[in-house]
């Protein structure tokens, strides 16, 4: 009877046991929770498992241009477009790390068109790189907008070219920051991307160097460049080019003027080139003029003048006006010219990051001795910025 007893018992204990045991909590698996990040601003999140923040964000546009509608522009030749059609899709991607020699970061920005051009759209399609590079602590490397430029436009499209150094190339520049808004850059850039006429092979790059100041009352900036001009087989001989420094300088300054009210602001820029004319805003070709930075041995050299204005007329409404004016005087045997451009907007911002505008702009290219051309252009744009 006591063993009877005792095995009872035992059986009875282990039951409890075996009961309580399964009543037990059960600890659950770590979660990497996303955590927001606000050393940077707002819409930063740690990448869960890491101590970078991203933030990921996009832009959608889609615009119509009326193309040159007057008297020998495309309206008159009935095999150019009378009109473009854009729908344009962005990706941005910023990532940061904090490191004992500053922030490390690395941002990117690419893009996709669908642009309807005379053709299906679906033939002029593509996905293309806008901006992609590092930067620690004052060294940035990558591709991103010129450290000569200074203002790129006020207007909400801008369907005219304004002439201005407006340009987004490879480089490797180093910052050096003095306090109270003051700053010096010294930058290798990409010469292939500021190339006026016919080029040898890439040697050397740009240099470029930059003095600024950002404060309260706006920003001002002293730019300046040393470009290589390198001619081609064919304009490098006996009689031909040889190889010259061409140069360039620019200045300019944004004021804030919130006396008119909150956001608006004005800005005045020039700029001058010897054998470098792309700093000024020169393409290869202006109103059906040849240009180049070069001919034979001697250099072209230019100008570019321009301001502009925006004024903050409600909360959701702007108002923006551009102007410049370009006059290059080129190498004997090419033609001189002037061109003078001017480009308006208006905006509604109904929601926050959305926009709706309309665009007219108005250009005239006047060669020396010779003819000018004129350009109208119309345009409407609606946009959205996540």
């Amino acid at each position: 009877m006591k063993l009877k007893s005792l095995m009872l018992g035992a059986a009875a204990a282990a039951a409890a046991t075996t009961a309580q045991a399964a009543d037990l909590p059960v600890a659950p698996e770590p979660v990497d929770y996303v955590r927001v990040c606000d050393a940077y601003g707002a819409r930063f999140y740690y990448i869960p498992g890491t101590e970078t923040c991203l933030r990921v964000g996009g832009r959608v546009r889609t615009q119509f241009v009326v193309n040159n509608v007057l008297d020998g522009g495309n309206w008159g030749d009935r095999d150019a477009d009378g009109y473009s059609w854009l729908a344009r899709g962005y990706l941005y991607l910023d990532a940061r790390t904090a490191t004992e020699f500053g922030t490390l970061r690395a941002f990117v920005s690419m893009y996709g068109d669908s642009v309807s051009n005379g053709t299906d759209d679906a033939s002029n399609s593509g996905f293309a790189m806008d901006n992609a590079y590092i930067q620690w602590g004052g060294l940035t490397a990558g591709r991103l907008g010129s450290n000569f430029d200074i203002f790129t436009g006020q207007a909400f499209m801008g369907v005219v070219g304004r002439d201005w150094s407006d340009t987004t190339l490879n480089q490797i520049a180093y910052t050096a920051a003095f306090g109270n808004g003051f700053s010096a850059t010294i930058a290798l850039e990409d010469r292939t991307a500021r190339q006026v006429g016919a080029y040898g092979g890439s040697r050397a790059p740009d240099v470029v160097a930059a003095l600024g100041v950002s404060q309260g009352w706006g920003s001002a900036q002293l730019s300046g460049a040393l470009h290589q001009v390198y001619p081609d087989v064919a304009n490098n001989n006996a009689t031909g080019g040889e190889d010259n420094m061409g140069w360039a300088i620019g200045g300019g300054v944004v004021v804030n003027i919130p006396m008119v009210t909150p956001g608006s602001n004005i800005f005045f820029q020039g700029f001058y080139a010897d054998g470098a004319l792309a700093y000024i805003g020169a393409g290869d070709t202006e109103g059906g003029i040849t240009v180049s930075d070069y001919v034979g041995d001697d250099t072209s050299t230019g100008y570019s003048l321009s301001a502009g204005a925006y004024i903050q007329a409600t909360s959701t409404i702007g108002l923006a006006l551009d102007g410049s004016y370009m006059d290059v005087d080129q190498a004997t045997g090419n033609t001189d010219f002037n061109r003078y451009a001017i480009d308006g907007s208006v905006k509604w911002e109904p929601v926050s990051g959305f926009e709706l505008g309309a665009d007219v702009g108005y250009a005239n290219t006047q060669a020396d001795g010779g003819d000018d051309v004129d350009e109208l252009l119309f345009g409407v744009r609606l946009q959205r910025t996540f």
